[in-house]
């Protein structure tokens, strides 16, 4: 998977702090800090982008469900606005909204 980067300078500052953690001259710590401070990070998804997202897929809530590992009364309630997604399920939704489901199966 491609990174996003905040902006060119993020990427170069990035791209040399990975290459001193591959050294050994930075912790996995400070790594992290620089992964949070230098990439972007995944946006929030409405309720009507998610619908949008799994209608634009072809897929059932059921199907669209069994890709994300949730139950269906989970997506339900995420395209209704009553549960937000968040972590692991946030970042797997990006991903398919931005490269298709194949990108994840």
């Amino acid at each position: 998977m491609t990174k996003q980067y905040k902006s060119k300078i993020f990427a170069a500052i990035h791209e040399t702090a990975e290459d001193f953690h591959a050294a050994g001259i930075i912790d996995a710590k400070t790594m992290r800090e620089f992964d949070t401070s230098c990439l972007t990070p995944v946006k929030n998804l409405a309720p009507d982008e998610i619908v949008a997202t799994r209608t634009s897929i072809g897929v059932s809530q059921s199907v669209f469900a069994h890709y994300l590992n949730v139950g269906v009364s989970t997506i339900s309630k995420w395209e209704r606005g009553e549960k937000h997604p968040s972590g692991t399920a946030l970042k797997l939704l990006d991903i398919i909204r931005r490269k298709g489901l194949e990108a994840i199966s």
